[in-house]
């Protein structure tokens, strides 16, 4: 059966013919590129338009979890999360990280480097109060990355939560749970290209400007 597997693997062909990229198509800023394409993600029922993979360092082992963005200002980006969770301790002892965007239906990629930092407190209440409130709920009764028991230890935990704060209207933001800030240094949007001779159009700052260049596919 691997041998199967193995050889579907190797046969596996896609053509990628849905657009094209030049440097000539593409915003002077990353951060406009990326909203472009974002809304062609989210206009083309992409399936989590803004779920993107975040990778990670710590002690040169390399980590990765998918997360969801869940704001783009200029080029800064943010998601939220848990401080306290594996991700959140590989980011105190190393602020570097890349994030990888892939949009099939597209035939789109987006890479994107740079250095991480935490959102203001600001921030972080006024994105919890717009979450759900059973999302809110999930983040004050998970202690995240935790090694746990079984599933009912979970249920028992949000059950208690919910009791704690039954009649609450407004839930209080966990002090362990907010925004993190992503400033990058490096952009690249790839268009899958028919024959593999695909399109990557890059930034990276440069004397805190951005310079544009293509990479060879």
């Amino acid at each position: 059966m691997g041998n199967n597997v193995n050889e579907t693997l190797q046969n596996l062909r896609i053509r990628y013919s849905h657009s094209s990229l030049d440097v000539s198509d593409c915003e002077k800023n990353p951060g406009d590129q990326m909203a472009i394409w974002l809304k062609d993600a989210i206009s083309g029922e992409c399936d989590e338009p803004n779920a993107f993979t975040l990778s990670t360092c710590e002690d040169n082992k390399p980590r990765a979890r998918v997360v969801l963005l869940k704001g783009l200002r200029e080029e800064k980006l943010y998601f939220f999360t848990n401080y306290q969770s594996s991700k959140g301790n590989e980011l105190l002892s190393n602020d570097s990280v890349a994030l990888t965007f892939l949009w099939l239906p597209l035939q789109r990629q987006v890479r994107v480097q740079g250095r991480i930092s935490l959102a203001s407190a600001l921030e972080s209440d006024d994105y919890f109060s717009k979450r759900p409130r059973g999302s809110q709920m999930g983040a004050i009764a998970s202690p995240q990355s935790a090694r746990v028991k079984d599933r009912a230890q979970l249920e028992s935990w949000f059950a208690e939560a919910e009791e704690k704060y039954r009649g609450l209207e407004k839930l209080p933001r966990p002090s362990n749970w907010g925004g993190y800030i992503i400033t990058p240094e490096y952009f690249e949007f790839w268009q899958g290209r028919d024959n593999r001779m695909h399109d990557r159009i890059c930034y990276e700052i440069k004397d805190g400007r951005w310079e544009m260049f293509r990479r060879a596919p």
